[in-house]
């Protein structure tokens, strides 16, 4: 089965989820058989600043049509920003869409977690993650730290690299939403966010969402 990615959406987030599918395939000595297409993240901030979720669902519908014709048998868009239309996109995709939200909803449930804070764009972090997870506390930072936040998470993704500043603001507020909110676990809303945290040496628990959706993706080939 070949893989079709809708990538470009902040240069980091897209080589997070090459690194992520490359080890799975080469652990399970299986060939990685990908395609990726490129969108364009000023155009996907525009329209999830607007909430113009069919503008944007149909530019990945063309993208998903461009995956058809290249062979791929099913789609993943590589942002979390970008599943603020997932359920348009999903209507209107060319292919079969493994969705992020769902698979970590399931991540969540499997693990047992039922009050997470959450670091990403402003709508990821007010929508409690687009509403995607059912009978879980899902916590916000502050409404000052959520502005810092948004801002340092949007020219991080746009540059594909994070300052000091910026890793000292998002640090700053998981560790807020850990101690003062009691919450389990830091949810990482916003794919770019694989540059500050790493699981094995964060000192609190993380729902990674790419590591997350690379697994359900990997998973729907090797089975």
């Amino acid at each position: 089965m070949q893989i079709g990615l809708i990538g470009g959406i902040g240069p980091a987030a897209q080589d997070h989820y090459c690194r992520h599918l490359i080890t799975l395939f080469a652990k399970a000595h299986m060939p990685l058989d990908m395609t990726i297409v490129h969108a364009d993240t000023p155009t996907l901030l525009t329209n999830l600043a607007a909430d113009k979720r069919i503008e944007q669902a149909e530019i990945f519908a063309r993208l998903s049509q461009r995956l058809a014709r290249a062979g791929a048998d099913f789609v993943a868009i590589t942002s979390i920003a970008g599943h603020f239309c997932r359920r348009e996109f999903a209507d209107r995709s060319a292919l079969p869409v493994i969705d992020m939200v769902d698979a970590v909803a399931q991540y969540v449930a499997d693990h047992s977690f039922n009050r997470i804070g959450i670091l990403g764009t402003r709508t990821v972090m007010e929508s409690r993650f687009y509403g995607g997870l059912p009978g879980v506390t899902v916590v916000p930072p502050t409404a000052a730290e959520m502005d810092a936040v948004h801002t340092a998470y949007v020219e991080m993704a746009a540059a594909g690299v994070v300052s000091d500043a910026q890793r000292e603001t998002f640090y700053g507020a998981a560790c807020h939403l850990m101690e003062e909110h009691s919450t389990q676990a830091i949810m990482l809303g916003g794919t770019d966010l694989a540059l500050v945290f790493n699981q094995t040496s964060s000192p609190f628990p993380l729902v990674d969402g790419v590591a997350i959706h690379a697994q359900a993706i990997a998973k729907t080939v090797l089975g």
